[in-house]
């Protein structure tokens, strides 16, 4: 595929930066070849011309397209490169908030620096088990991976952590480690985590200190390995420590500290056991001010070394051993502040009495004189004599930090050396797991020896990683038998030959170390000599002679020769050492043992960073001498041992990286700095496992999920059933070069950059499908709704002009009518109105036109006058002012034109001269000419028509004067007439004026009727309204009260049912609740049972020596129990631990905080069994002083008197016996005299011990048998009587006769009142006894409250906390709290077992003493009273009676009923062949009978065989589904029939009248009841788990993986982590295995005949399980975060939902527990882009928690495409408007949460005589009654 293909229009690429690192641009114009520059456009729109390297001509890197970004795996990318790499790290960990990235198989783990909820039990019980591609990257998935080998292919195993300092190396180690201690069960039993956890303050306070880039850097490497018995169960730890920096006690730089102890112990200066220290601040001493930084801000050092010093504690290291260390540590501070001055250029003095050096001396116990006199001299010897030399200022200062640096290594071994003893164990080792916390690369400005050993170590594990990744890559490729072509990676073994081959850095430094005069110039001189020129890794800086620079697989880096030497040498001096060895503080000598054995090569001693390993519990045995030569070993010798068995190690396991990346140097949470990531990032290896990976075939498809992704690019002919072939057929024709791909056994290997042209390919192909299927769709939907738009609106315009059309026809009619009507109508009233205006017009014309006449004949003649006089008036005026104007003007024309003639004449005289002036002049006149002879000839016709129209005029004028003449003559001849008509028009007028008299007051008083009228009309209308608005108002008002009233009720209704609703739901979550609790301490209390028996049997096998001495055994012993009553086979194992104590002392390591527990347990119940000594002894007096008056009594009957007598004989006689036996062990003491015998712990005093415990036991049995047997033989005695008086009354007249006096009457009568007496004792003392019951249970209630209370503020102390300490005090409490009850739990044991064996014992004696009794009563009474008077046994009367539906069993043959019945009873056959229940009904039937015998002892025993039988059975099958429910079934049903036959009213109301006949008559078994439903309890949790073991593989393959809907999602590319593939293959679990599975459990829960509203809490415990667990794998799976991921599980909830429809399980609230899976199915399938997709996804998600609805958005990948990811600012949103919702901050589901369960009272409606009992079950000994 040329680069022309790629490097196309609108290809990205990313190009150098030196700000961001790498760039993203985009390509405006395609690439040819040949071209120097591309035209390049950047994200933020900027054209950019990018320049080709001519010499390479190497393009840009291309971008990977964006459905590929984000991966958990970096190997996954097409493109294989740095900015890749970079750019997926910096979207996961930015925009989705993920921390952990696999490349390859290295987990890069970023330092968030903030506390992640990713850490809790849940997140490790959701990683346990799965395959390490399966979930997403975490540090469990590694260790998950890592201890899953070790068990799997029983090799130890090696996590690598490495990285910068604060990166995160120690948190991700410490979190490895709790994964293990939690997986491997051992948790709470060997604590291993806790004590590794407990030495992190220990080794952080001695090896921890701030520096400029972290505030607690680990100064110091260590490699813990965690041991594993064969049962992969952790059992001990052991820890390794590297490179320790000595040189931070003697020197700190600027803003750096020193080791935090120091700090630690001058902060805790003020306390009392630290005043001999003579401390003072930290910035009194030379060692701690160095930096000027002594305070960490947050940190309070006192509060540290309190925490320091409880860590101590909890590892053994004594208060002594303690106190020892903190003298030391003190010690070096004085020791830095030790001055000398000098007295010459070679000698140096120590001022006497000098005080820190005293201070020092008297602390380590030495010589004040001696140490100063060796700290300013030094020892040298030769062959023959030895000479000491007096020393410089600077060589004592050198010497006195050499031996400072040399005393704290020292001290750091021996912590390190206890421990490890704190984490050994007796347990051999099976396997382990190490886990290395190192640093990674280092390079600062200016690199010392310490930086070159750190840099070294890392080139040879930097070599190890590469050979590791090259084998794995070799071992896939010849797995999948690919051609193997060499894959050229970087080899750094020249660089480590260059450190340490012979003539290497090493070699010389030591060689220049041996020279007497060497220095590090020489030293200088000599590796440029040997190396500069030789060797390319190798260089000389320009600028200096005293450095050397080597080119380490990570980067070029400088050295400074200054100090090599010094440091390699860590001269100390002997002299020096045998001072402190010398020490009278005891301590001290001991750290400088090694100095006398061999020093182990990995012990080592560095001026910088000090190798350590871990101290062999034995000396190794040396050659004599080679102790002087091992110790003169230089630093870098030690140090390459050190590391050469390091690296044995590792290669000795099956190693595992994890590589922390620091993002930013600021710790500022969630953002990352490019350059300073791509710095580690090739620091760590991880680019060279892409370059490695990217060399090669980085891309890996098996050939079913290429077909299923690339399944768009084939034809239907291309398809084969062959999938393999199918695939090399499409490939062949998509990419031409064969070199791009290889096929393999099982999978397809791609090039690098092959995958995303395959995508380019398939997303093409698919954006031409959708855009055709996009241009169908919208055609037709547009076509349906143009055609469904254009029938509607042709229908509606049909209505539409047809209501038109009707209306308008009727308008026109109307319209039409009216038009008529008003025709007519204003015809008339026009003809009325003009026929009156007529009349009354003619009569006013005739009147107002004479006026008229009159009045202008008058005007005109006053007109005609005037005009006459303004006409001479005006004439004279316009004459006189005419005048005066023609003078004005004719003077003013005459001045004018004076004037202008001048002018003009001036301009004739100067124009006069020019001939030109004449012609213009000419041409001027005849212009002027003409146009005067027009203008003559215009008023020529002016005048012409002006004169016409004057003789018009004058004929109009004269025309106009005739006719105002004859005008003139007609009015006067008119005037004569009016005056004639104006009489007759007075007369009229008069009568007119009456006329309208008359007319005005008629009109007036109609007008006051009609205003009468019309008042009162209005009052009336007025009062109507007024009454009809009144009525109105009042009706409204009372609307207005009827609706408020209703509103009132509803709102009350509505009130009381919503408070209602919510106290029954409080209730009910309350009772919930409390159910809960209740059944959880039942499942606990089970557990423990559990444990109980499986220790009782291991003890049991254990103990194989029978116990000496005298033993008692009950002959009534029985096996089977209660579950409130225990075996007394404890009383045989109780001298078990005493047996055992010593040896177990020897091996096992004492646990200090549970032998306190326990010694205070063992004063407590001492001090219990001296009260109730003394109580009894009370009671002994009680019984003697009751004897005593008894006595002065009158004796009452002789033969109560022999009976007692009886008594007393026997009681003396048993007496004698004990005394015997007593006498005997005396005499066997004495017989042994060694005084160790009688010692309280020998075995002769033991066995004496327990028989005088027995033997007080058997007197207390005996004293309690006394008082029993007295009061029972009076009752008897008189019952006898009073029966026979009733029974028959000859024979009280016999009596009667019988008695010869009526003494015997007295004494009878004496004997019954002593009996009533008797009962009245009884019953007060069963009263106290009953009072005391409920008193001790208040106190248990009240107690119970106050643990309450006290785990309620232990709750929030420890919600204080922050959350590591947190997890640590909760698991503290935890173990305490468990601890206390085991305690208790045994001490109830004992208890119980005691009153076991003490009513056995009672039982027996009575029924011995009733057997001798009714023997002595046989013989007293005469044969005749025998026949006479048969004797029935006491309280159990008896009535024979027909009754039916029981069966009766002989005792012996208990045992064989309930071993047919239940133990070895079938399931499968009883519940296909019989009915359902039926052992049930069986075992009540018998219950009835021995009720109908009043038999207790019988029920008792029937029913607690019948419980531990069931227990046995659950016990020995408990992993069986058919034998679970069945026995769940039948419990439930056995609890039902206890409660239906129990006579009480409220289980009777649905009985027949004979099934209320079968109720039990005689017996209360309500206790019993709640046995047997704490019992169903337990098998209900125990079927729960059986179900959950069974569906747990399934649910994720089925409900996640596999494709329901096929096609609808593809398969992404993956990287080497390669998940379980989603395509549905041979042995994979589908819905459909899901749905078959719930279908037998529903079926076999069916045929068992398991109660209904059982079924359905089983149900909803199903659904719950596979909702949560469905929905905890998506949120820690972002491969299943996808549209198309929803779809599928929304179908897959759908075929659930349609299951339960199938079964009428829809009211069973299963549906309900899916509901969180739905909603985050629905929130995968949402838009997810602006504010009102948020509000939505607010609203719709109240069942997620808002960590999870986050989790989902920033998990949420695209799998084509054409989905969109989910921006940062909208999951800020999300987060904005969820802020105030209160819900628990878990991430994960409790998939482990089992709901309560209840059992309703279902009664059965089968008649018990109806019950025939099938001869398979083997139980023809039960006969029927």
């Amino acid at each position: 595929m040329a680069a022309s293909e790629l490097y196309t229009k609108f290809a990205r690429v990313w190009i150098p930066d030196p700000e961001e690192v790498w760039k993203s641009a985009e390509l405006l114009k395609d690439y040819k070849p040949g071209d120097k520059v591309l035209l390049l456009q950047l994200e933020d729109g900027k054209d950019l011309e990018y320049r080709l390297d001519p010499k390479t001509k190497e393009l840009p890197h291309l971008r990977n397209p964006d459905i590929l970004v984000g991966e958990n795996d970096l190997t996954a990318l097409s493109y294989l490169h740095e900015p890749a790499v970079l750019h997926n790290l910096r979207v996961r960990f930015i925009d989705s908030k993920l921390i952990y990235t696999y490349c390859g198989i290295v987990l890069v783990a970023i330092n968030p620096y903030e506390q992640l909820p990713i850490y809790g039990e849940d997140i490790i019980n959701a990683y346990s088990g799965q395959n390490m591609g399966d979930m997403d990257p975490h540090i469990f998935a590694v260790a998950e991976e890592a201890y899953k080998q070790m068990a799997r292919d029983e090799r130890n195993q090696s996590i690598i952590v490495s990285g910068e300092s604060g990166a995160g190396k120690t948190v991700s180690a410490k979190y490895a480690m709790r994964y293990f201690a939690t997986v491997s069960g051992s948790a709470s039993e060997a604590n291993v985590e806790e004590k590794v956890l407990a030495s992190n303050p220990i080794m952080e306070s001695i090896g921890n200190a701030k520096t400029t880039r972290n505030d607690n850097s680990s100064r110091f490497g260590k490699y813990i390995e965690i041991g594993f018995d064969k049962r992969y169960r952790i059992i001990g730890a052991n820890m390794r420590t590297y490179l320790l920096e000595k040189s931070r006690v003697v020197f700190q730089a600027e803003e750096e500290r020193n080791y935090h102890i120091f700090y630690q112990l001058c902060a805790s200066a003020d306390l009392s056991e630290f005043k001999v220290l003579r401390l003072g601040d930290a910035n009194n001493f030379h060692y701690t001010n160095q930096g000027g930084s002594p305070v960490i801000e947050g940190v309070d050092d006192a509060k540290e070394m309190a925490h320091t010093r409880q860590a101590c504690t909890l590892l053994g290291i004594s208060e002594s051993h303690q106190m020892g260390i903190f003298r030391i540590l003190a010690g070096i501070l004085h020791l830095g502040n030790v001055v000398f001055m000098s007295r010459d250029s070679d000698s140096c003095t120590i001022p006497p009495k000098h005080e820190p050096l005293s201070i020092f001396c008297d602390l380590m116990g030495v010589d004040f004189e001696e140490l100063c006199h060796w700290l300013c001299h030094r020892k040298l010897a030769t062959a023959t004599e030895t000479y000491i030399k007096p020393i410089s200022k600077l060589q004592a200062t050198n010497a006195r930090d050499a031996l400072a640096k040399h005393i704290y290594a020292k001290l750091f071994n021996w912590i390190v050396d206890h421990v490890n003893q704190a984490l050994h164990s007796a347990v051999k080792q099976h396997s382990f797991i190490g886990v290395l916390d190192i640093y990674g690369f280092e390079t600062f400005e200016i690199n010392s020896f310490e930086q070159f050993c750190i840099n070294y170590a890392n080139e040879k594990l930097q070599q190890q990683f590469n050979m590791h990744v090259f084998k794995l890559e070799q071992e896939e490729y010849m797995k999948e038998q690919i051609p193997w072509t060499l894959i050229d990676f970087y080899d750094n073994q020249p660089c480590i030959n260059l450190i340490e081959s012979k003539l290497g850095i090493l070699d010389l430094l030591d060689e220049e170390c041996k020279m007497p005069k060497g220095t590090d110039d020489t030293w200088a001189q000599k590796l440029y000599n040997t190396h500069l020129n030789k060797c390319a890794l190798f260089e000389k800086p320009r600028l200096s002679n005293k450095a050397f620079i080597i080119q380490h697989f990570a980067d070029k880096v400088e050295y400074q020769c200054e100090g090599f030497l010094e440091k390699n040498k860590d001269t100390v001096f002997e002299e020096q050492i045998k001072v402190l060895k010398s020490s009278k503080f005891k301590m001290l000598p001991e750290l400088f043992q090694d100095d006398e054995k061999v020093i182990s090569p990995t012990s080592a001693t560095s001026s910088g960073r000090t190798p350590l390993t871990r101290t062999l519990s034995k000396p190794t045995k040396g050659r004599p001498g080679q102790t002087a030569k091992e110790h003169k070993k230089t630093v870098g010798h030690q140090f390459r041992n050190s590391l050469h068995l390091l690296m044995e190690t590792l290669n000795a396991t099956t190693p595992h990286y994890v590589r922390c990346i620091k993002p930013n140097d600021f710790k500022f949470p969630f953002t990352f700095d490019e350059k300073r990531a791509v710095q580690q990032l090739r620091a760590c290896g991880v680019l060279e496992t892409i370059r490695i990976s990217a060399a090669g075939f980085p891309s890996r498809w098996t050939y079913q999920e290429f077909f299923s992704r690339y399944r768009v690019l084939m034809k239907q002919k291309d398809v084969l059933s062959d999938r393999k072939q199918t695939c090399k057929n499409v490939l062949e024709k998509l990419i031409v070069d064969k070199d791009k791909y290889q096929f393999g056994k099982t999978k397809i290997f791609f090039r690098a950059g092959q995958v995303a042209y395959l995508e380019k390919l398939r997303a093409d192909k698919l954006r031409a499908a959708c855009i055709r299927i996009q241009k169908t769709i919208r055609g037709w939907l547009l076509r349906k709704k143009y055609l469904r738009m254009r029938k509607a609106a042709i229908t509606v315009q049909r209505y539409v002009r047809g209501h038109q059309a009707r209306c308008y026809a009727k308008f026109l009619r109307r319209t039409k009518a009216a038009t008529i009507i008003q025709k007519y109508w204003r015809m008339y009233v026009a003809r009325r109105r003009y026929k009156i205006t007529r009349t009354a017009t003619i009569v006013l014309q005739s009147y107002l036109r004479g006026y008229l006449a009159r009045n202008r004949y008058h005007k005109i003649l006053r007109e005609h006058k005037a005009v006459i006089i303004q006409k001479w008036v005006r004439g004279w005026l316009a004459r006189t002012y005419y005048k005066r104007s023609i003078h004005a003007i004719i003077y003013l024309q005459c001045c004018f034109r004076r004037m202008m003639a001048k002018r003009e004449l001036k301009k004739l005289k100067i124009e006069a001269r020019s001939v030109e002036r004449y012609k213009k002049l000419h041409i001027g006149m005849e212009n002027k000419i003409m146009q005067l002879q027009r203008k003559v000839d215009e008023q020529n016709k002016d005048y012409k028509c002006l004169m016409e129209k004057l003789t018009n005029l004058e004929g109009i004028y004269n025309s106009e004067t005739e006719k105002l003449r004859s005008d003139l003559e007609r009015l006067q001849l008119s005037e004569e007439e009016a005056k004639i008509a104006t009489g007759r028009v007075l007369s009229l007028q008069e009568e007119i004026a009456k006329l309208r008299k008359d007319l005005e007051q008629t009109q007036s008083e109609k007008k006051s009727i009609e205003e009468h009228a019309d008042r009162y009309k209005q009052e009336t209308e007025q009062l109507v309204s007024n009454l009809k608005e009144e009525n109105t108002l009042l009706k409204q008002e009372k609307e207005a009260l009827n609706h408020r009233i209703v509103e009132q009720a509803k709102e009350m209704t509505e009130t009381m049912e919503k408070k209602l609703v919510e106290e029954t739901k409080q209730l009910e979550l309350d009772l919930n609740d409390e159910r809960l609790r209740y059944q959880n301490l039942l499942n606990e209390f089970s557990r423990l049972e559990e444990r109980y028996d499986d220790l009782k049997e291991e003890m049991t096998l254990m103990v194989n020596v029978p116990k000496p001495g005298h033993k008692r055994t009950d002959s009534t012993h029985s096996s089977n129990e209660s579950e409130y009553t225990f075996s007394s086979e404890i009383a045989e194992t109780e001298d078990i631990p005493s047996r055992t104590e010593e040896p177990s002392e020897k091996k096992v390591p004492l646990d200090m905080s549970l032998f306190l527990k326990l010694q205070k347990r063992v004063t407590e119940l001492e001090q219990e069994k001296q009260v109730m000594q003394d109580e009894l002894d009370r009671k002994e007096e009680q019984v003697l002083r009751s004897k005593a008056k008894e006595e002065e009594r009158p004796q009452i009957r002789g033969a109560e008197l022999e009976y007692e007598s009886l008594k007393r004989q026997e009681l003396e006689s048993e007496n004698k016996k004990l005394k015997n036996e007593l006498n005997e062990l005396r005499k066997a003491l004495s017989e042994k005299s060694a005084p160790e015998v009688t010692a309280p712990g020998a075995p002769a005093y033991r066995v004496l011990m327990e028989q005088l415990t027995s033997v007080s036991e058997e007197l207390d049995v005996r004293k309690e048998e006394v008082l029993i047997l007295r009061s029972q033989l009076v009752s008897q005695k008189e019952a006898i009587q009073p029966k026979n008086t009733m029974t028959d009354s000859t024979i009280l007249l016999e009596d009667v006769q019988k008695m010869k006096d009526k003494g015997e009457i007295a004494q009878a009568y004496i004997g019954l009142k002593e009996t009533n007496r008797l009962l009245e004792s009884q019953l007060q003392s069963q009263k106290r006894s009953h009072e005391n019951e409920a008193e001790a249970l208040r106190g248990e209630i009240q107690s119970l409250k106050e643990e309450n209370n006290r785990q309620q503020q232990l709750l929030a102390q420890n919600l204080q906390l922050p959350p590591e300490a947190r997890i640590e005090a909760s698991l503290q409490h935890e173990i305490t709290r468990l601890t206390n009850e085991n305690l208790d739990l045994m001490e109830q044991l004992e208890k119980q077992d005691k009153t076991v064996r003490k009513l056995k014992k009672q039982l027996k004696v009575f029924a011995k003493k009733i057997g001798e009794l009714e023997v002595g009563q046989m013989e007293n009474i005469s044969p005749g009273q025998i026949i006479d008077e048969p004797i029935r046994p006491v309280n159990i009367p008896r009535k024979e009676k027909d009754f039916q539906g029981m069966l009766e069993y002989k005792k012996e043959d208990e045992q064989k009923l309930v071993k047919n019945l239940i133990l070895e009873l079938k399931p499968r056959g009883v519940a296909v062949n019989l009915i359902p229940g039926l052992p049930a009904y069986i075992l009540f039937m018998c219950v009835r009978h021995a009720d109908y015998l009043n038999d207790d002892q019988k029920v008792r025993s029937l029913l607690t065989s019948t419980i531990n039988s069931i227990k046995k059975v659950l016990k020995k099958r408990g992993d069986d589904f058919e034998t679970v429910s069945f026995w769940l079934s039948n419990t439930c049903r056995f609890l039902h029939c206890l409660k239906q036959y129990s006579g009480e009213e409220g289980f009777m109301k649905h009985n027949t009248s004979r099934q209320n006949e079968h109720c039990l008559t005689n017996f209360d078994l309500a206790e019993y009841r709640q046995v047997l439903s704490d019992l169903a309890i337990q098998i209900y949790q125990q079927l729960v788990r059986v179900l959950e073991n069974i569906l747990q593989p399934m649910i994720v393959s089925g409900m996640l993986e596999h494709e329901t809907i096929q096609g609808v999602s593809g398969v992404k590319p993956t990287g080497l982590r390669k998940r379980t593939s989603s395509i549905a293959d041979e042995g994979t679990y589908t819905l459909d295995s899901i749905l078959r599975q719930l279908n037998s459990f529903h079926s076999v829960m069916c045929q068992h005949g398991m109660d209904p509203e059982l079924i359905k809490q089983v149900v909803k415990q199903m659904f719950y399980i596979v909702g949560a667990v469905t929905l905890n794998n998506l949120l820690l799976r972002k491969d299943m975060c996808s549209w198309s991921k929803g779809m599928q599980i929304r179908y897959n909830v759908s075929q659930l939902e349609e299951w339960l429809r199938d079964k009428n399980l829809m009211n069973s609230g299963a549906k309900e527990t899916l509901e969180p899976l739905i909603q985050a199915a629905q929130l995968l399938q949402v838009k997810k882009k602006t504010d009102d997709d948020a509000e939505a996804i607010c609203s719709m998600c109240n069942a997620l928690t808002t960590a999870q609805i986050v989790k989902v958005l920033n998990l949420y990948t695209p799998v084509n495409e054409f989905e969109e990811r989910v921006s940062v600012s909208f999951i800020r949103t999300i987060q904005m408007r969820l802020r105030d919702r209160k819900d628990s901050p878990q991430l994960l589901m409790d998939a482990k949460h089992i709901f309560p369960v209840t059992f309703p009272f279902n009664p059965s409606s089968l008649a018990l005589e109806t019950i025939q009992i099938p001869a398979s079950l083997g139980l023809g000994f039960i006969s029927r009654v």
